[in-house]
């Protein structure tokens, strides 16, 4: 039993989370957004730090020097924070390091809510806003009408060639001019190349508008090298923390000094009340982990693996989305490849306990329910120490199960294969009952 004195207290959510801890460490986590925090991030996060209510900041911005923060007089609106400030202080710091920006803010309680204190900096309702397609593989918040992002701004969306698959910055140049926008939103959930920064802010420059990249699922490998940073070319740099760069769920906003006292605003009293503090402790912990030698060797795996993987997926006649990957993830067009909708992919390889998600592909004319595709990412399998070889395996049971037509006998020894890597790669040191 993990969880003793849960178990006592809760004995139904205990055994939920004992069950949640057997398919993450028996199954093959293959969805691109998901990751495995380390134990030191899981004890911070289930930590004391939980008890602190924190709302307002560890440091004061006076009337006169609002750009500066002054971190010996303090701006929260509890008593108490004395260790909670250092903590965050902490984690801004670090950010800073990792990326090279002027400031931080480690508040958001995720992703969505660090776009939306950005869109409240810049933007009000009804003003145009450039941003990804979410067809193309943007997200919902660059401009869903589903999500607030569309339904208070006027969205232009942009998205990839048709032939290449990939981005045509003339393209969302001639685009631009013609919104004139006063806010582009660059950056995607499904965008298996690297983004040029620099050619989003030239246009941008042209355009008049400001820059929001949404770095979320390449956070880590920007953080190791691995891909270009939009930190010197952005007004605004948001990211998730617990997809590449391996942490706690939850937001971070990057943002040059002009901006810094605006988007601490809108961040708190503007959407938030009291920070998460046992998350924030989290992150900290998290970017620290970032900084040293081998989580660059980490993010360096995790991108030969996406490379491995989809390679041997092509070798075996799928077609990929732009004809491979640059980064951690890829699109598997099972449509064209099988005549499969991804929806049916993701439910025949959950059987055999590889866990995908359904995702729409560039000019998809299935819906987001039903999809053309499948999303393909390395960063999980990546952190329980797996390699190029074990890609190739990845990609056996991937064909074998989509080839099987439900045969139960496939899917069972595939099941049984996936049960053997995974025991051969130990997610954590838990001792889990038969």
């Amino acid at each position: 039993m993990l969880n003793r004195k849960l178990n006592n207290v809760d004995p139904e959510i205990s055994r939920l989370m004992e069950e949640e801890t057997r398919r993450q460490t028996y199954g093959l986590e293959l969805i691109a957004s998901e990751n495995f925090v380390s134990e030191a991030v899981m004890e911070a996060v289930g930590s004391v730090m939980t008890n602190k209510y924190a709302e307002g900041y560890p440091y004061f911005r006076s009337k006169d020097a609002p750009l500066e923060r002054d971190f010996s007089r303090n701006g929260r609106y509890y008593g108490g924070c004395e260790i909670v400030d250092k903590a965050e202080k902490l984690a801004m710091e670090r950010a800073v390091a990792l990326f090279g920006a002027d400031h931080a803010n480690v508040q958001p309680h995720s992703g969505s809510q660090a776009n939306m204190a950005v869109y409240y900096s810049v933007v009000q309702p009804g003003d145009t806003v450039l941003g990804m397609d979410l067809a193309h593989g943007g997200h919902l918040t660059h401009g869903s009408p589903v999500n607030f992002s569309g339904l208070f701004y006027n969205i232009v969306p942009y998205g990839v060639d048709e032939k290449t698959e990939t981005l045509d910055y003339d393209a969302v140049r001639e685009i631009a001019k013609k919104a004139n926008p006063k806010l582009i939103i660059v950056g995607a959930s499904a965008y298996p190349r690297i983004i040029d920064f620099k050619a989003f802010q030239e246009i941008a420059r042209e355009t008049g508008a400001k820059i929001m990249v949404d770095m979320a699922h390449i956070a880590g490998l920007v953080a190791a090298g691995l891909h270009p940073n939009p930190v010197p070319y952005a007004d605004f740099v948001t990211t998730t923390t617990h997809k590449t760069l391996r942490g706690p769920r939850g937001g971070m906003i990057l943002c040059t000094k002009e901006w810094s006292k605006e988007i601490d605003m809108k961040v708190f009293p503007g959407i938030q009340g009291g920070p998460l503090m046992h998350v924030i402790a989290g992150k900290a912990v998290a970017f620290k982990e970032a900084l040293e030698d081998d989580f660059k060797e980490y993010q360096s795996q995790v991108v030969k693996n996406a490379k491995a993987l989809a390679e041997a997926l092509m070798e075996k006649g799928y077609r990929l989305v732009s004809g491979g990957t640059d980064n951690h993830l890829m699109l598997v067009d099972v449509l064209a490849s099988l005549d499969m909708s991804g929806k049916k992919a993701q439910n025949l390889l959950g059987k055999a306990e590889i866990t995908v998600n359904k995702n729409t592909i560039p000019f998809d004319k299935k819906s987001p329910f039903v999809t053309s595709g499948i999303r393909l990412g390395t960063p999980a399998l990546t952190s329980r120490g797996m390699k190029e070889e074990q890609m190739g395996d990845v990609a056996r049971f991937i064909d074998e199960v989509l080839r099987s037509e439900g045969d139960e006998g496939i899917l069972n020894r595939v099941k049984g294969d996936v049960r053997i890597l995974c025991d051969a790669y130990p997610l954590y040191q838990y001792k889990l009952e038969n």
